[in-house]
């Protein structure tokens, strides 16, 4: 069980240090990023800071439900379930918003990073579905 619990370990510091760093964008920088920024622009990076914030909260959700299983907790059955089930599909896993030049740098990092780790996340949370399928 080392290989799977070190594997999660891995994937919740991770999304840990993605939510720490949008966290902080959000709350330190974010402002300043869209002061110079046309109103129909600063809608988008609002929409689009959601969306970070939608995919690491599914993300982390997913995991913690994972290392239940692990730490015996759950069962797998049970985190498979709808109710641990990794949500939000249409609006995660939607690539756009990096290629907007008009938005800030840093939250077009955010935005890519927090997609591709989103997207890991669902094809993991297909093996684990056909795995106890």
């Amino acid at each position: 069980m080392n290989g799977p619990t070190a594997f999660f370990n891995r994937t919740y510091d991770e999304t840990m240090s993605l939510l720490l760093e949008a966290r902080n964008y959000v709350a330190y920088q974010e402002a300043a990023d869209q002061r110079s920024l046309p109103p129909a622009v600063r809608l988008q990076a609002s929409y689009e800071s959601m969306r970070v914030t939608s995919r690491l909260t599914q993300v982390m959700a997913w995991i913690l439900a994972q290392k239940a299983v692990h730490a015996g907790e759950l069962t797998q059955e049970q985190a498979v379930g709808d109710d641990y089930a990794l949500s939000g599909g249409h609006i995660c896993s939607d690539p756009s918003g990096p290629d907007n030049l008009a938005l800030p740098p840093a939250l077009r990092s955010l935005l890519q990073r927090s997609h591709g780790l989103y997207m890991r996340t669902s094809r993991l949370e297909d093996m684990v579905r056909r795995n106890v399928a």
